[in-house]
């Protein structure tokens, strides 16, 4: 990779950091944002989930929209949105308006996201491909599971207005960085709306989306309730909890260096592996979640297979409809958020039913569901016959 191109992933990196992180932040301060704006905790938690799902309906349409138009102005557009966005939040005193300066930009979060994916991948040779990808996707893993905690002790130790701040200061960086360093990137080959649509007539496409929402569920069901579960289950302090989903956030980082190198060696023995391992972290977590040791270790290799996970998704639908990369990104964002979401309610009512400790349940089902679609997608499609689609 060359300086510049370097530079440009960093760029990328940072940006889906700042999208993510306004996403996904806001979980570290909820009880702030409900004592602050006098709401109830579950309506607070609207914030997250009304987010999630307009990422999931805007998914494949939203970049579809904007892939003919100059992609620094698109990045810079979105990147402006969430700014204003952020300061609107920090300002506001009113919980509609809050919940409004979020639902807004989330409808731009997938422009960026699969703009920056498909930018990554275009930069350098198709081998290096899911190296570059890979180094983007470490600003998706720190947005989503370091920006938690970081909100949460900036809202703890000085303000909730501050932490919002730090949303607002992570995403105007990147505008500047984008504005200053990033050269313009007119699209020389407009792909029709059509000829990206159709890549849903072919089954493999619609085999894909549906392994990535169960992967997903599997990772996001149970990660959904790590705190509960370390609260409750493994019974720490709170700082000792905040300290585990450190090494959770920090091992998500790693996984994704881990997954570039994986996937340019053998990407389908590395897909189809994954369940395997991740099934075999859970049944352990099953059996020694309570002992704090074994609980630490588990998330720090949970940590990393998670990473290596989001990386193994968005390679499967870009696998699927190489002919159509900004489109199929955003199918990818859409079949993540809704896998986050089936999972989060599964692991939500097995909770409720059975205990917290059995949450782990709506992982391992998924990944057994997971792992049949994806032998299906293996067996249907060989390499000759993926070339040749």
């Amino acid at each position: 990779m060359t300086k510049r191109n370097n530079l440009l992933i960093f760029i990328l990196t940072i940006g889906v950091f700042g999208i993510l992180n306004t996403e996904m932040g806001v979980i570290g301060i909820l009880p702030d944002i409900a004592e602050h704006f006098h709401v109830s905790v579950s309506k607070a938690g609207w914030l997250v989930s009304l987010f999630a799902l307009v990422v999931a309906v805007s998914g494949p349409t939203m970049p579809l929209l904007f892939s003919g138009i100059n992609r620094k102005r698109v990045m810079l557009l979105v990147l402006g949105v969430f700014v204003f966005g952020n300061i609107v939040s920090i300002f506001t005193s009113n919980f509609t308006i809050l919940l409004m300066a979020r639902i807004i930009p989330a409808f731009f979060h997938p422009i960026y996201c699969s703009l920056a994916f498909s930018v990554a991948a275009a930069s350098v040779s198709k081998e290096e491909a899911p190296k570059a990808v890979s180094r983007v996707f470490i600003g998706v893993s720190a947005g989503m599971v370091v920006g938690v905690p970081v909100a949460s002790f900036i809202a703890t130790a000085v303000s909730l207005q501050m932490a919002m701040v730090f949303f607002a200061v992570v995403n105007a960086v990147a505008f500047i960085a984008t504005l200053l360093f990033v050269p313009s990137m007119p699209v020389e080959e407009r792909l029709s709306f059509g000829t990206q649509i159709s890549v849903l007539k072919k089954s493999m496409t619609w085999l894909s989306i549906v392994t990535v929402i169960l992967l997903n569920s599997a990772v996001f069901g149970v990660y959904s309730y790590l705190a509960d579960y370390l609260k409750n289950v493994t019974n720490l302090s709170s700082n000792s909890i905040s300290l585990i989903l450190f090494v959770y956030g920090g091992a998500n980082i790693i996984g994704n260096i881990v997954a570039g190198k994986l996937l340019t060696k053998n990407a389908k023995k590395s897909v189809v592996t994954y369940p395997f391992v991740l099934g075999t972290v859970y049944i352990l977590l099953f059996f020694t979640g309570h002992l704090t040791v074994p609980m630490a270790i588990i998330a720090l290799i949970w940590g990393v297979l998670a990473g290596i996970g989001v990386n193994i998704t968005q390679y499967w639908v870009m696998s699927a409809a190489p002919e159509a990369p900004d489109f199929a990104n955003g199918l990818f964002l859409t079949s993540a958020n809704l896998g986050t979401t089936f999972g989060a309610a599964v692991g939500g009512l097995i909770i409720s039913d059975m205990g917290t400790q059995y949450v782990v349940l709506v992982g391992i089902l998924s990944l057994i569901l997971g792992l049949v679609t994806i032998i299906l997608r293996n067996y249907m499609y060989s390499p000759a016959k993926q070339l040749s689609t």
